[in-house]
């Protein structure tokens, strides 16, 4: 039976012309969300949903699988949330959803998809589009059995036991936790030939959203980016006397003095997260962060320079650039760790003394009594016959146990002690201290580290909430924190040796 006004049999006419031409590619959701979707626009009032500039050309562009870099206030979350309403209200047996970073954004967006609903002619409202259910994160359309939802990325269980047809995952540099494994539950969800959208402002070179980025061209997904200037509404007082970057800008992009002023407003307000937070390049807005505790420069410096081992072993765990020499004084640094499959990484640094240069690094899971034999094997190796390396031990933690497995199992003499006792500790005295050397060496000499995966673990560790520093989520530092007690310990000996001699 046909219902008043637009009917089920209209809606599902009116899918068809989302995917389908209407005065060129994505033309039909671009009318047909000018039709029917309603917004609050920047000056709080209400209108029609018309694509902007970058709205326009993902729509154009957007594939199946699609992933979006973008400036703030782009309009992106906005389009995407609408596109996919529309796709919901004109299908059948189609479930949609959106997950946002924070409960508040996922209340926020909520609203904003509400708002769509109640902005629908009304026949449809108290027709064929009548809900049954419209709590906070939830609409449900039975007479199409279509369902719209909003979670937040801080429930662990989002999205499972869910079958998805349109995925949209917002702001995912800033999802709390571990952000890949959440977007891999996610896209398990997702059902085959379902449409997915993962979009964000970037949030420094680290994590679950700068992966995505970088691999997806080999994963099939289409990459979206775009700048600031693609808002009209990002312009301010003309500014005439260029710099030099600006001229660049100007000609590459064909940017307006208007423009040009307020980038410069950008650059007072924002300072070096202008990049980030209104992003310009699809590659250096990642770099710029106010998190990351290195020069982000010096290290993506150090990783364009740097080689490959010339020697591996341990089924590639451990890296070997520079053998040992006769004569030659050598540190061997522990990072403990609890070892089995799923635990963090253990890893050793070799750094020569005398230089402070990088020479073999291992990074494994590995438990204690591994991980003893490890440092002594490698000490051994490293020290000469008859006389092992110096093997420093972070002893917090794991690192009581392999102390005592090198004392008792490898009988290795040859252990750093601090006041006498064996080992270095790890406190928030020292820390600040060894995190600081690393920052120092990175930019004054960089050339002591050969290592990709320690430059790549620089470009990961992070300034927390409250102070606190240490590898963003999903990422690890056991090989920085290995080599960041390496060149404390080496500082120490050659500053005892230094005294040593003014004394005599």
């Amino acid at each position: 039976m046909r219902e008043v006004g637009y009917g089920i049999e209209d809606l599902l006419e009116l899918g068809k012309v989302l995917d389908g031409w209407r005065g060129g590619p994505g033309g039909g959701t671009v009318w047909l969300a000018r039709q029917l979707i309603r917004i609050r626009d920047r000056s709080g009032q209400e209108s029609a949903l018309k694509a902007n500039l970058a709205q326009a050309r993902f729509e154009c562009e957007r594939g199946r699988q699609n992933i979006v870099v973008k400036a703030r206030q782009m309009g992106i979350t906005t389009w995407v949330a609408g596109r996919f309403f529309l796709k919901t209200i004109t299908a059948r047996g189609v479930l949609t959803v959106l997950v946002a970073h924070t409960r508040e954004a996922a209340e926020g967006i909520f609203r904003m998809v509400q708002r769509f609903w109640e902005s629908l002619p009304e026949d449809m409202r108290k027709g064929c589009l009548r809900r049954s259910r419209a709590n906070i994160g939830q609409m449900v359309f039975p007479k199409l059995d279509s369902e719209f939802r909003v979670l937040s990325a801080s429930d662990e269980s989002a999205g499972r036991g869910l079958t998805v047809q349109n995925m949209h995952c917002s702001e995912v540099s800033r999802w709390p936790g571990d952000a890949a494994a959440t977007l891999a539950g996610l896209r398990a969800a997702l059902v085959p030939g379902g449409e997915m959208v993962i979009e964000s402002t970037p949030n420094g070179a680290y994590g679950c959203f700068y992966e995505e980025w970088q691999q997806a061209s080999e994963k099939g997904v289409v990459k979206h980016f775009y700048p600031w200037w693609m808002e009209p509404a990002y312009v301010s007082a003309a500014v005439t006397d260029l710099r030099g970057d600006e001229l660049a800008l100007v000609l590459e992009h064909g940017l307006t003095p208007a423009q040009i002023g307020f980038r410069r407003g950008l650059e007072a307000s924002y300072r070096g997260l202008r990049t980030q937070e209104f992003a310009e390049d699809a590659e250096l807005c990642f770099r710029a962060t106010g998190e990351c505790c290195f020069d982000m420069e010096a290290v993506e410096r150090r990783l364009a320079a740097v080689q490959e081992p010339v020697e591996t072993r341990r089924d590639g765990a451990l890296w070997i650039w520079l053998p040992p020499l006769p004569g030659k004084e050598y540190i061997v640094a522990v990072d403990t760790a609890g070892g089995g499959s799923e635990g963090d990484y253990a890893a050793l640094q070799v750094i020569d003394l005398a230089t402070g240069v990088q020479c073999a690094e291992l990074q494994q899971r590995l438990g204690t009594l591994e991980l003893a034999r490890a440092a002594a094997s490698l000490g051994r190796e490293y020290g000469g016959p008859g006389r092992g390396a110096l093997v420093a031990v972070e002893r917090n933690n794991h690192g009581a146990g392999v102390l005592a497995y090198l004392d008792a199992v490898e009988r290795y003499a040859r252990v750093y002690e601090q006041a006498g006792v064996a080992g270095w500790l790890t406190s928030a005295g020292s820390k600040p201290a060894m995190v600081s050397r690393m920052g120092a060496l990175l930019v004054e000499s960089p050339w002591l580290f050969l290592s990709r995966r320690l430059l790549e673990e620089c470009r990961t560790f992070v300034t927390h909430p409250g102070g606190k520093t240490g590898a963003a989520s999903g990422t690890h530092d056991d090989c920085l924190m290995a080599m960041a007690l390496g060149q404390a310990v080496r500082a120490e000996r050659l500053q005892n040796g230094s005294n040593r001699m003014r004394a005599a």
